[in-house]
């Protein structure tokens, strides 16, 4: 199983507006830039999280997006489901019906305790306690363009 880039590209652009002060508001070309997406592809995963009122947009020249309460709190795994629907490592997963060698498969019970372990995982950290990381300089490599310029300078 591997996350989409639409997927990748929501959790980079919500840790990025989370690492932003309380209503403040980043345009496109800002988030395209912090984030690495390609601006039309970006559109359209920030539609996606505006549906899930994680993010609002306004037009206009004070425009831009901004992080909603409900998307500070939301986990990496809420994101995700935002943008892909729900997470399943196998297809044996989605629903009673998917698979009819549950009931005698050797490996369904495997896949059944690696998919909790996955959503455990996702679920647990939120969006606000990865942007605190990222401000505290403990984002990695990956996340160092998500930094705010003047959250860089804070700590030289």
């Amino acid at each position: 199983m591997q996350l989409t880039r639409a997927a990748d590209y929501a959790t980079r652009v919500m840790i990025h507006l989370a690492t932003l002060p309380q209503h403040e508001r980043a345009s496109l070309p800002a988030l395209t830039s912090a984030t690495g997406a390609p601006e039309s592809f970006l559109s359209k995963v920030l539609q996606a999280l505006s549906r899930a009122k994680m993010i609002a947009s306004r037009r206009g020249q004070l425009g831009g997006f901004e992080i909603l309460p409900h998307g500070r709190k939301a986990s990496m795994r809420e994101v995700i489901e935002a943008i892909d629907g729900p997470v399943y490592l196998n297809i044996c997963l989605a629903s009673e019906r998917a698979c009819g060698r549950q009931n005698w498969c050797p490996a369904h019970t495997v896949w059944v305790e690696a998919q909790q372990a996955m959503l455990d995982v996702l679920g647990r950290e939120s969006i606000a306690g990865l942007a605190m990381r990222v401000a505290n300089g403990r984002g990695g490599a990956c996340c160092a363009d998500l930094i705010p310029a003047e959250l860089k300078t804070v700590g030289e």
